[in-house]
């Protein structure tokens, strides 16, 4: 016999061994769930002082209260029983509880089984739970939870009659809290329809990025979580939010104007966060600005008046024009995008169409971080200028994934 067929033998061997150990612990719960029912039967009071089965196996068995309360449920739902006065208790599944006692069935497959029987009228039962028997022979619980949606779908087409004409109020509930290391934490539960809206939005924005600046190597989490800091951004620029306080929602920075175009030092966040002033510096391309006039103790002497960097008028121009994200290979539409300075407006650069271009939240930050360069070329479009280890010749390249808009003949 060569090694391949020695290492195959080997392989069988396992895991036939491990089939047969599965029959047997299998088998053995089996068992215990019938003893269960028939101390049960037999009053556990009276037998152990208990007062119920499930606080006996807790203590038997050592493990949590719920572990044991589920194994007594499905000893129930598999074993037929009586009660004290002597009237019996039917079993839903008592066909699955004779295969369980056989070893031929694995806890997933039994609950699946149980639970689809709990829904079959009485007068189907047996015949349902015969269908589903015969197909676990060959399938996994999930292919039998499959059929048994199908066996349900079958017997009741309509589903259950609703208790009410009135919608019912969905349940939908959201905690954010800061923590003490600065950054936050999201909790919360949704309707099915909210939930599924917030996946299809969240979807859509947590797409891989496409663009000239390499492969998208965050990690799913990364993504969707990058994909939720897109989707605060559009609520907050959405026209239709409402007032808070007599304003439109919004999140002040404040950094001192030497930080701003320096880049270096820190900025206020909020109530209580920091930034930095380089992050700061990326925001203060397309914000809502007041300038302020500061005392030797830093407090505010007199407010300039609120305006807006990039007026609306401008901001239409750049949509038109770049069509949505201008950095190469990004397919983001205008709605996802903010305007930023191509020379800084705090370093002098002014707020017209010719010192600024449409970019994405990500590679808005890419360029202030990274080697790449952005510029308008003679033909009034935007270019980009890749960094040296990426093209030593720093060939400008363009976006040319978005819609141009058509010209007059």
């Amino acid at each position: 016999m060569d090694s391949e067929a020695v290492v195959r033998a080997d392989a069988v061997a396992l895991a036939d061994r491990i089939s047969a150990l599965l029959t047997v612990v299998r088998s053995a719960e089996a068992e215990i769930g019938a003893l269960l029912i028939e101390i049960e039967s037999r009053g556990v009071m009276e037998l152990f002082g208990y007062r119920s089965v499930a606080r006996l196996f807790e203590h038997l068995a050592d493990v949590p209260k719920a572990a044991a309360e589920t194994v007594v449920k499905r000893a129930r739902a598999l074993t037929p029983g009586h009660n004290l006065d002597g009237t019996p208790i039917p079993a839903v599944a008592p066909a699955t509880g004779a295969a369980a006692s056989n070893g031929r069935l694995s806890t997933p497959m039994i609950d699946t089984i149980v639970g689809v029987m709990t829904q079959v009228p009485l007068e189907h039962r047996e015949e349902a739970e015969q269908h589903l028997l015969t197909f676990a022979e060959d399938a996994g619980h999930k292919q039998v939870a499959a059929l048994g949606a199908r066996i349900l779908a079958h017997l009741d087409p309509d589903g259950a009659e609703p208790e009410t004409a009135e919608p019912a109020t969905p349940n939908r509930e959201l905690s954010l809290r800061r923590k003490r290391t600065g950054g936050w934490e999201l909790n919360g539960r949704f309707d099915d329809e909210t939930g599924a809206r917030a996946s299809a939005l969240l979807d859509s924005l947590a797409e891989r990025r496409t663009g000239d600046e390499g492969p998208d190597l965050r990690s799913p989490l990364e993504r969707y979580g990058d994909a939720f800091s897109d989707a605060v951004d559009m609520a907050l620029n959405s026209p239709d939010l409402p007032m808070q306080a007599g304003e439109r929602a919004h999140v002040m920075v404040a950094v001192s104007l030497e930080d701003l175009k320096t880049g270096v030092g820190r900025a206020i966040l909020g109530d209580t966060g920091t930034m930095s002033a380089a992050e700061a510096r990326i925001h203060a391309c397309d914000c809502m600005l007041i300038p302020t006039v500061l005392g030797g103790k830093s407090e505010p002497l007199g407010l300039g008046r609120l305006r807006r960097l990039v007026p609306p008028g401008i901001r239409r121009a750049l949509y038109l024009r770049d069509r949505g994200c201008a950095f190469p290979g990004c397919h983001r539409p205008p709605r996802h995008c903010q305007g930023h300075h191509i020379r800084h407006w705090a370093d002098g650069g002014p707020t017209e169409l010719g010192n600024l271009v449409l970019m994405c939240a990500h590679h808005h930050r890419l360029l202030h971080r990274s080697g790449w360069q952005v510029r308008i070329a003679a033909d009034g479009l935007p270019e980009f200028l890749p960094p040296v280890f990426l093209d030593k010749r720093r060939k400008p390249r363009r976006n040319n994934l978005h819609q141009p808009l058509p010209f007059a003949a």
